[in-house]
């Protein structure tokens, strides 16, 4: 490991601005309630990065020396989960604590699995608070705070790093990357979160491993890829992504095909810039929404590839739409609950663009109507002529039922020729007597 991980810094409350008060209730429970019960406990990792950064913290993880079966003794609403490194949630109403036990470094192979690539399968071995620092991630992450005595411990030399706004891996880079390919989207997540810049060392080896990534099971990436997109820092993510060359390993269908047309760079980069609005707005955000996006371009360079060849434009929504999201699924594990409006939102784009009779109403009465038409706006921004479609749903929306009408009416083709009225025949005498006879 790094030599800057051999000595422990401990600095006193009057020497750092992590407030004690900014500490979940539920994190301090847990804590007082493995001391009291003969164990050491501390709140750790990004809890405190963000309190001496002046954030208020989300997430608060405590990290102790009970091993899981302990903690579990300790707290009756505590669950044991996990394979690789086996951690305990704590369950207070809705709001769960985090706690893992003190990671170390053994060659019992019981304990640790490698795979050939290098990658951690499992890593139940436990140590003290000195090796759990130097097994985490980031100089910024290793840090350690007592209530007790209002202390923040540091191995890594993080509080520097913090002061420095820069990101360093602990240990040997590449193979930490190996033993767990998540922490190249971790880098990349906190980088853009946090507007920190990625230390030399730690970056230049993300350029060459993103292939690492195909080693991740596809259920993890989708939870990743989420935090990647829905802290408010997606646009930031996303350029770093394409920075760092990650995307060719996430979305390889979509990077095959962004290079044909800069329109589809422009459609992902405002759906970004939507996205990180709306959660700065307390706006809902849909994972269908965003990854739309960043498939649309294979979709929809798979639906004009099948019309070419002869297959109906609807036919070949459907196909590309098939195609396109197994072969996703088979690096994202994207949820059915997912990919069910995702397609729908795809298939409301030639849905908008039929108005006529009372086509517009049923589209309108769609279930996912705001997002397909919210899809249709991003369209447009990203520069792709759609002749004023999204201006005229907006009109559309706010229209009073007689300018709807007229608005539809308005949309229907000229006649070209008139026809000629039918000429009624003229009913002979004969006829007409006979009517009247019948009368």
């Amino acid at each position: 490991m790094a030599k800057n991980a051999e000595k422990l810094h401990i600095i006193p409350p009057s020497k750092h601005s992590f407030d004690h008060h900014s500490m979940s209730p539920s994190a301090t429970r847990v804590i007082d309630g493995l001391v009291q019960a003969g164990f050491q406990a501390y709140l750790v990792g990004g809890s405190i990065r963000d309190g001496l950064l002046g954030c208020q913290p989300k997430d608060f993880d405590v990290s102790t020396d009970a091993t899981p079966e302990e903690v579990k003794k300790v707290f009756r609403n505590a669950r044991i989960i996990g394979r690789r490194f086996r951690i305990v949630h704590v369950r207070f109403g809705r709001e769960i604590i985090e706690v893992t036990t003190f990671r170390g470094k053994s060659s019992d192979s019981s304990h640790q699995v490698e795979s050939n690539t290098g990658q951690l399968l499992r890593d139940n071995v436990y140590g003290n608070m000195h090796s759990d620092a130097i097994r985490r991630d980031f100089t910024v992450n290793a840090l350690y705070y007592s209530p007790e005595n209002g202390s923040v411990y540091d191995y890594t030399n993080g509080v520097d790093d913090i002061k420095k706004r820069q990101l360093r891996i602990i240990g040997d880079p590449l193979t930490r990357y190996k033993e767990d390919p998540v922490r190249l989207l971790r880098a990349i997540r906190f980088s853009a979160k946090l507007g920190f810049t990625i230390e030399e060392k730690t970056a230049n080896p993300i350029f060459d491993n993103g292939h690492l990534l195909t080693h991740v099971p596809p259920a993890r990436l989708f939870d990743e890829i989420l935090k990647l997109f829905l802290n408010g820092s997606a646009t930031a993510s996303y350029t770093l992504l394409k920075d760092y060359q990650l995307l060719d390993a996430l979305f390889p269908a979509t990077m095959a095909v962004m290079e044909k047309s800069p329109y589809f760079e422009g459609l992902i980069s405002a759906v970004m810039i939507n996205t990180d609005k709306r959660i700065r707005n307390d706006k809902r955000v849909t994972p269908a929404f965003i990854y739309g996006a960043l498939l649309w371009p294979a979709f929809i360079y798979e639906q004009h590839r099948l019309v070419t060849e002869g297959v109906p434009i609807i036919a070949a929504v459907h196909q590309a739409a098939d195609a396109v999201i197994a072969q996703q699924l088979a690096i994202v594990a994207i949820p059915k609950r997912f990919t069910i409006p995702m397609r729908q939102i795809w298939e409301l784009q030639w849905r908008l663009a039929l108005r006529t009779g009372k086509k517009a109403d049923k589209a309108l009465e769609h279930e996912k109507f705001r997002a397909g038409y919210d899809f249709l706006l991003m369209r447009e921004a990203a520069g792709e002529k759609l002749n004023g479609l999204g201006t005229w749903w907006t009109r559309y929306q706010e229209a009073s039922e007689d300018v709807r009408h007229a608005m539809v009416d308005e949309l229907q083709p000229p006649h070209t020729s008139q026809r000629k009225p039918r000429r009624r025949k003229k009913k002979t005498t004969e006829t007409t007597s006979q009517d009247s006879v019948s009368e």
